[in-house]
């Protein structure tokens, strides 16, 4: 299917859990439909769902749903912000067969969101930490991969294990980094310099630096508050931060509307103009 709505898919990966990265992806969602664009964020970590969590609602139904009773994505969809066209599409969580799904479980997932997916202008995929199957497949179908980074060594080391299988495995080369939780934007610059300087030595291939976000404990209030931080604290140190990602992303979109015009959603490019 071409994608008539020009709709940008990206992933949103870590190498390890609790750098944060799910909390990222629903609030650059939240960024990125604040500036008029309509968006669908998917809870790819199938395994160990958590969106619903930090949104405070409990879905009826899920992405197992589609795959195991034959219901179809509009009724597993659920509106975020009425009126702005933000939905999410819930996973399940506890149910192992979905963490290493198969490629025909794939094929059969994505032909049957494929429709629903190209009405978007974004499409959001939060996926689970780790080089895990599914992870690699998911990440390697979409038009750009963001990877979640903290200034914690095991997140530097395991980002690069996760960047590494990606790019031998899957011939992928295009990566943006976020840096989570940094102190400042010194901090923010030098992790992302020592993950791209390893890349550059050992797999040849140059990181695309799009920005930091400030560690801030109003993120946490939010998260306890089941609220997102954008919402509970538009002007926190961590919501400008995610502004100003989400400006860096909507460019990219922009500077690619013909290409992304041609292609379907689903269908990584060789690489993104910036």
């Amino acid at each position: 299917m071409i994608n008539a709505n020009k709709t940008l898919s990206l992933a949103i990966m870590s190498g390890k859990g609790g750098v944060g990265k799910t909390n990222l992806s629903l609030n650059l969602s939240y960024a990125l439909n604040a500036g008029g664009n309509s968006l669908l964020l998917m809870d790819c970590d199938l395994g160990l769902a958590n969106l619903d969590v930090l949104l405070g609602i409990s879905p009826e139904t899920n992405m197992q749903d589609l795959l195991t009773s034959g219901a179809k994505p509009a009724d597993i969809v659920i509106p975020i912000e009425e009126g702005k066209k933000f939905d999410i599409l819930p996973a399940a969580s506890g149910v192992p067969e979905l963490v290493e799904m198969d490629e025909d479980m794939q094929e059969m997932l994505f032909s049957k969101i494929t429709k629903l997916v190209g009405s978007y202008q974004y499409l959001v995929l939060d996926l689970g930490a780790g080089i895990n199957g599914t992870v690699m497949s998911f990440a390697s179908m979409t038009q750009m991969r963001i990877v979640v980074v903290t200034p914690e060594p095991t997140s530097l080391t395991d980002s690069y294990a996760l960047i590494k299988v990606l790019h031998s495995k899957h011939n992928i080369s295009d990566f943006h980094v976020i840096v989570n939780q940094a102190t400042d934007a010194k901090e923010g610059k030098a992790t992302f310099e020592r993950l791209n300087m390893a890349c550059e030595k050992f797999l040849n291939i140059q990181l695309k630096n799009m920005g930091y976000v400030r560690y801030d404990p109003t993120v946490t209030e939010a998260v306890r508050r089941q609220i997102p931080f954008i919402k509970f604290a538009p002007k926190s140190d961590a919501s400008r931060d995610i502004l100003n990602i989400a400006v860096k992303i909507q460019k990219i979109r922009m500077e690619n509307m013909g290409r992304l015009g041609e292609r379907p959603v689903m269908k990584k490019f060789p690489t993104l103009a910036e």
